[in-house]
């Protein structure tokens, strides 16, 4: 009489195969972007040919067409908020760049030891909360009490300043002409930093034979500056204008604390990205909120291609 075998017990959980193990492990990523970035993205294309009350249920949706991306191409504050937008973007993004290279250059030629201290200090501002440094610079532009106006009064009793610089104190948040001066020092103390790094990353892959050979013929510093520096840092400038540029229109958190999300006087301050979530939070007008966010979403795909033609390399396709 033979003995029965034992069935053999199957391995929990089962090993995967060469090919299986991949898919398997993309799922988690999958599945959570489906949730948090398809569905989001499919349903806010949907709800721009819709008329929506949120607070009536889904089924109050009914469709309304292009009726809704008509309303957003003729609301006049839309069209504010582009132009503040557009302001604030260029105010705040060609001075960091402006600031940042040369700034880069000095740090990566003069600092040796302390670099790293230094690219630290000019990164903290990126990294530090974006409602802790709007809070900040609140009590900043205060107008009585307020470190800027009184650094300006003490600046303007200096000889040869006194014409130059105001002699009251600004009123930096309730005025029109001075909010958005306001908004965009915000945005470019903290970005700097981050562009610096970025310009600092690129240096450093240029090769210092280049400019040993550089000096060799004779070539002074402004010469090896546009001439080898301003080339080898070309495809990271195109990156961090890239950034400035898509972060520009969205703009958002700074001024929406700055202006405790009403866009300050005379919708100085309003973005179209505040100005979007005023629509439909506070409007309950989800469906030309969602068109307005397509069409800023055209605006920054244009953008972007006219930063890559800009960039790109003569004579190339």
């Amino acid at each position: 009489m033979q003995a029965s075998t034992r069935p053999a017990r199957r391995r929990w959980p089962p090993r995967l195969g060469p090919r299986q193990a991949p898919h398997v492990l993309l799922l988690p990523f999958l599945a959570l972007f489906a949730v948090f970035g398809l569905f989001p993205l499919g349903f806010s294309l949907y709800l721009a040919f819709q008329s929506w009350e949120p607070t009536s249920g889904l089924g109050a949706m009914h469709f309304v067409g292009l009726d809704n991306f008509a309303f957003a191409l003729q609301d006049e504050w839309f069209w504010k908020s582009l132009g503040n937008t557009a302001w604030l973007a260029l105010a705040s993004g060609v001075p960091q760049h402006a600031v940042a290279i040369p700034l880069a250059v000095f740090i990566h030629t003069r600092f040796k030891r302390l670099r790293n201290a230094v690219i630290g200090a000019y990164f903290l501002p990126y990294i530090t909360s974006t409602v802790a440094i709007a809070i900040l610079f609140s009590a900043l532009f205060s107008t009585e009490f307020g470190l800027i106006n009184q650094g300006l009064a003490v600046a303007a009793r200096l000889p040869g300043l006194s014409a130059l610089l105001p002699q009251q104190a600004i009123d930096w948040i309730n005025r029109p002409e001075h909010l958005r001066p306001a908004i965009a020092l915000i945005v470019f103390w903290r970005y700097v930093g981050f562009n610096t790094v970025l310009y600092l990353a690129a240096l450093q892959t240029i090769p210092k034979d280049l400019y040993e050979a550089a000096r060799m013929d004779g070539a002074g510093t402004w010469a090896q500056f546009r001439h080898i520096t301003l080339p080898g840092i070309k495809p990271m400038a195109y990156f961090g204008v890239t950034l400035s540029v898509i972060g520009g229109l969205q703009l958002f958190e700074e001024p929406f604390v700055l202006t405790n999300g009403k866009g300050g006087t005379d919708q100085a301050g309003m973005t179209a990205a505040m100005y979007l979530y005023r629509l439909a939070f506070d409007f309950n007008d989800f469906g030309g909120a969602s068109a307005m966010s397509w069409v800023l979403c055209a605006i920054v795909v244009g953008l972007t291609w006219a930063t890559n033609r800009a960039f790109r390399e003569k004579g190339s396709a």
